[in-house]
């Protein structure tokens, strides 16, 4: 499985990372994206299978991201990893087509529930 994660902060995108490897899903392909357009361009050339998005980026947010992968008919399977949870923020991803939310500061085992929830134990 390859996982594309997309956020602004290195150190995010790290520890993003470091918190899948805890969770058990470290054996997979980790692909990252510093914005929503750099990640728009790698959905196209690296196909992933999951896409972990961090709602306030520059450039393109993780919401037009979103938005722009499903209205050009892409149904890659998209979470959001992002520092704002609020209900209506989640009533908005999951219209848009978000599997899930997970609000930071996140743990391991949350991450854990949220993916395999979304993409089944791939781990």
């Amino acid at each position: 499985m390859k996982i594309l994660v997309a956020d602004d902060s290195r150190v995010m995108r790290q520890i993003v990372v470091r918190t899948l490897r805890q969770a058990g899903w470290g054996g997979h392909d980790i692909v990252e994206a510093e914005n929503g357009r750099h990640a728009l361009d790698l959905v196209g050339t690296e196909a992933p299978d999951l896409v972990l998005s961090d709602w306030n980026m520059p450039e393109m947010t993780g919401i037009d991201l979103l938005s722009a992968l499903r209205s050009s008919g892409q149904q890659v399977t998209f979470g959001f990893v992002t520092s704002e949870g609020s209900d209506s923020m989640r009533e908005r991803a999951a219209a848009a087509g978000a599997a899930f939310l997970i609000a930071k500061p996140f743990t391991p085992e949350a991450f854990d529930e949220a993916l395999r929830g979304a993409v089944g134990a791939q781990a």
